[in-house]
């Protein structure tokens, strides 16, 4: 999913259910490595929210999570962080970290 406008910080944490944040820009390459990793993983789970957010220094989402390097994937269960990965090595830390937000 790409989001044209950053989300508001207020509207992500009233999120319901499980949802997942992707920090980084089209042009990182550490981004671009972890896009086939992240599509394999959700897959699995059609029940999470993908929201995609081009990030910045300027950006003020991404400064309220702590996002220093990208991309950066933040896990959510019902707007309240269960896990977080930066530059996911592989698919089985994306599940695992999905695991943590699945629907009961």
């Amino acid at each position: 999913m790409n989001v044209s406008s950053e989300p508001q910080r207020a509207d992500i944490d009233a999120l319901p259910g499980p949802a997942m944040l992707e920090f980084g820009t089209s042009w990182c390459g550490h981004c671009r490595r972890a896009q086939p990793l992240i599509a394999e993983a959700l897959a699995a789970h059609p029940a999470v929210r993908h929201i995609k957010v081009a990030d910045s220094a300027g950006k003020k989402l991404g400064r309220s999570f702590g996002v220093k390097r990208w991309p950066t994937l933040v896990f959510l269960r019902d707007g309240k962080e269960a896990a977080r990965l930066v530059r996911p090595p592989s698919v089985t830390d994306i599940t695992l970290a999905l695991e943590k937000i699945k629907p009961a």
